[in-house]
């Protein structure tokens, strides 16, 4: 296809470890450049073994722990549009903003999910 992108092509194993490569290239990334992303590491960091700690039965856990990994995963994503959008231009426009604040929304949505799935894990 003339359309895909030319980084594209690599099949099999070899696809695979790119992929691994390119993932732990944009966790870094990350880590390095986003606030918030490094700030919600540092909560998952405590929040992950509370929840083996917390809930008595795997089912439970996995609520609790897939809730917090559901934030880093849509900071990445919202990481991932405002870079995106700042290389697109850096010049202040109302579809830019909106992109940037949907992404934000996104997070606190996940962020307010986290308490829900909390409160009803632990409180019942």
């Amino acid at each position: 296809m003339a359309d895909e992108s030319p980084f594209k092509g690599q099949t099999g194993i070899r696809r695979i470890w790119n992929a691994l490569h390119f993932s732990g290239a944009g966790l870094r990334a990350a880590y390095a450049a986003e606030d918030a992303f490094r700030q919600e590491v540092l909560l998952a960091a405590l929040l992950i073994p509370l929840a083996f700690f917390l809930s008595p039965n795997g089912l439970g856990r996995a609520l609790l722990v897939g809730s917090v990994l559901l934030v880093l995963i849509v900071e990445l994503l919202n990481s991932a549009i405002e870079a995106t959008v700042d290389r697109i231009s850096l010049e202040r426009h109302p579809l830019a903003k909106r992109a940037k604040d949907i992404g934000s929304a996104a997070v606190l949505l996940a962020l307010f999910n986290v308490l829900a799935i909390w409160a009803c894990v632990l409180i019942g």
